[in-house]
């Protein structure tokens, strides 16, 4: 791997109760988040390749955690989310270069499918960040029920020369969704919104 990876955390959320009401069986996502160096910390370059290869080589490393982390085959995931935090001596377009173009297609490779878009956010923070992971159901963007969202966060990460990269993916929806929409089993998964 080309990505210098100071640390990787994996977190696995299980809600068995919302507002009172049983959740049964429980709704569950996972995220691995990744603590990378910049390499380009601190000076602007023009070439990104080195963080397009780093985001295709994370994509599959932290994909393959999180669906580890659920105890399930990647098949039966139903929603992924990527984020990326860089450090002060960063800039977003480092955080694009690794969640854009090359990362999507080893998370859809260990997921067996995915035909929506991954939902994706990017921001430049200091250690102890809270990074908001947007979800969205992985093959019918249309999918309400899996509109959502996983928070981290790691103490002592980005530090101001790192990048935090991380990919969520679940096993359902939101605890007890009732706003309508595409169903999970309506979904075709042809044209990734429906």
């Amino acid at each position: 791997m080309s990505a210098i990876i100071r640390k990787i955390v994996t977190v696995v959320e299980e809600t068995h109760l919302e507002m009172g009401q049983k959740v049964a069986p429980p709704t569950r996502r996972a995220a691995a988040i990744a603590v990378i160096e910049n390499p380009f910390a601190g000076r602007y370059v023009e070439d990104l390749s080195p963080l397009i290869a780093i985001g295709e080589e994370l994509g599959e490393l932290l994909s393959k955690k999180a669906v580890a982390a659920l105890g399930i085959d990647g098949a039966k995931a139903h929603s992924y989310g990527k984020a990326a935090a860089v450090g002060e001596n960063g800039e977003l377009e480092h955080a694009a270069a690794i969640l854009h173009p090359k990362m999507g297609a080893p998370v859809r490779k260990v997921l067996g499918k995915g035909a929506a878009l991954i939902p994706s956010s990017k921001k430049r923070s200091g250690p102890g960040t809270t990074l908001d992971i947007p979800l969205g159901h992985k093959d019918a963007a249309f999918v309400r029920s899996h509109f959502d969202g996983m928070e981290v966060q790691i103490n002592d990460a980005p530090r101001a020369n790192e990048i935090m990269v991380a990919v969520a993916v679940t096993d359902s929806g939101r605890p007890l969704p009732r706003v309508g929409g595409l169903t999970v089993s309506e979904v075709k998964g042809e044209d990734g919104l429906r």
